[in-house]
């Protein structure tokens, strides 16, 4: 009885691989059913200004940032950089 459960998945299974390879076909997408060419997608336009003032955006923003943070540790000595004069000595 078990095995002709495990059977009978098994082939459920082997039909249900078989059934999505053959519906996902590369030609469906291109053309209807009748065979017919579909009109190309519409594009988003995205123009170069639009990328320069994303990236230039995205700068600012993070350099205001990290000012803000660096401040902050500064002023509650959380970390202070090293006043080291170790380059002056020419002994």
């Amino acid at each position: 009885m078990l095995l002709q459960r495990v059977r009978s998945l098994f082939r459920e299974v082997t039909l249900l691989k078989k059934a999505s390879v053959t519906s996902k076909s590369f030609r469906s997408t291109i053309t209807t059913p009748s065979g017919a060419i579909l009109p190309e997608p519409k594009r988003t336009p995205f123009s170069f200004l639009g990328v320069v003032s994303s990236v230039v955006f995205g700068l600012l923003v993070g350099a205001t940032i990290s000012k803000n943070i660096a401040n902050f540790l500064e002023e509650n000595d959380l970390f202070v950089p090293a006043d080291d004069d170790d380059d002056d000595d020419d002994d």
